[in-house]
């Protein structure tokens, strides 16, 4: 018996994506990717998230790259500009499952210096009962430790659990320590899952 969702927030419920902001930055798609690649990286990033202050990250980063240093003080400072809101679909399965009284949790991988403002922004955030956040842990998805986290702080059964992500290597991580895993690549995807497994309303056949 599935009693307990717990959710990813970034790709899942929020769009983000540093393209939304550096596509207003760069001419040239090519010009932005090697941006995102080379300097801006992913790894770089997930470096704030897993609690890195976001001051020394930039600071770093301009001393190796002086030449790029507006760009690189846009990620934060302009970071507002890389959530596109919210991903419709998506937030109607929490909305239904929430009606349903299904335990509803989040786990993320985002800065604890800018997660209160999506906060802020969001609504939908506070309907969760819970919000494990990885800057406040100082660990990051996959590691084994954040989900053991979750579970022991909120009394999670992981075999009467669903995660969703869209990080096929955190699915896998969750999946190996007994939770029903969904790897999220769009919001009508997971309702032909949910509703599978008896939590959500399928699709109406047109």
């Amino acid at each position: 018996m599935i009693d307990t969702v717990v959710f990813d927030l970034g790709g899942v419920l929020v769009d983000w994506n540093p393209r939304h902001l550096y596509r207003q930055l760069f001419d040239d798609e090519a010009a932005m990717e090697h941006f995102l690649a080379e300097v801006c990286t992913g790894p770089w990033n997930e470096q704030q998230d897993a609690g890195r202050p976001w001051s020394e990250a930039i600071a770093e980063l301009c001393a190796r790259h002086p030449q790029q240093a507006p760009l690189i003080n846009a990620f934060r400072e302009r970071w507002e500009e890389m959530l596109a809101g919210p991903i419709d679909g998506s937030v109607e399965l929490l909305a239904e499952l929430k009606a349903r009284g299904v335990r509803l949790y989040a786990l993320t991988n985002w800065s604890n210096e800018t997660f209160p403002r999506a906060l802020q922004l969001y609504d939908f955030l506070h309907w969760f009962e819970g919000i494990v956040v990885s800057g406040e842990e100082r660990l990051i998805k996959p590691d084994p430790r954040i989900y053991q986290r979750l579970f022991e702080r909120y009394g999670i059964e992981p075999a009467r659990s669903i995660y969703i992500d869209d990080a096929r290597r955190n699915v896998d991580a969750a999946a190996a320590l007994g939770m029903h895993a969904w790897w999220f690549q769009g919001a009508d995807g997971l309702r032909d899952w949910l509703a599978a497994q008896g939590l959500v309303d399928a699709r109406a056949v047109a």
